[in-house]
């Protein structure tokens, strides 16, 4: 069956939530494990939601994971400039990752930001993120290394920026 790319529906919130902080902690991305203040943040997917795009990719009526998609500036902005849309928080479920879920929904956030002429679209990432990184540079994402950034001050963290020209 294929995967469905949609804006996720409120009752997902609590779900996919649960996906991305599990995701994050599986993967050991998180300095402080489950007491890490960013944990908080993966979860509130409703806080997400009242200022971006929050899309889901799905199988079958499965919620396999989403992506934060930041049309424009504003609070959910870490990277993006005038007229660059930004990608955040994606994530997708251990059991369903190697089927596509996550390339659809970068994929999405880049239909969405050519359908509203965005002159480009960035993201952040973690080194360690090595199937993420495959996924931006089959898409024609190219690393930014003048923007990658340190979000917490004073600790040895950097993420890596990416880019992509629309």
């Amino acid at each position: 069956m294929d995967i469905t790319i949609r804006r996720a529906n409120p009752t997902e919130y609590e779900a996919l939530g649960d996906i991305t902080a599990q995701a994050y902690l599986q993967d050991g991305l998180l300095t402080f494990g489950e007491s890490d203040w960013y944990l908080a943040e993966l979860k509130n997917v409703a806080k997400r939601a009242a200022d971006a795009d929050i899309l889901v990719a799905t199988r079958a009526d499965q919620l396999l994971g989403g992506v934060t998609y930041v049309p424009s500036g504003g609070p959910m902005a870490d990277l993006a400039r005038p007229g660059e849309a930004e990608i955040r928080m994606l994530a997708v479920a251990r059991e369903a990752r190697g089927q596509g879920a996550g390339e659809a929904l970068v994929r999405a956030c880049v239909d969405r930001a050519r359908a509203a002429d965005r002159t480009g679209i960035v993201l952040c990432t973690q080194p360690l993120m090595h199937a993420a990184h495959r996924v931006y540079d089959r898409l024609g994402f190219v690393r930014a290394p003048a923007r990658d950034w340190n979000p917490i001050p004073g600790e040895e963290f950097t993420l890596l920026a990416y880019e992509l020209t629309l």
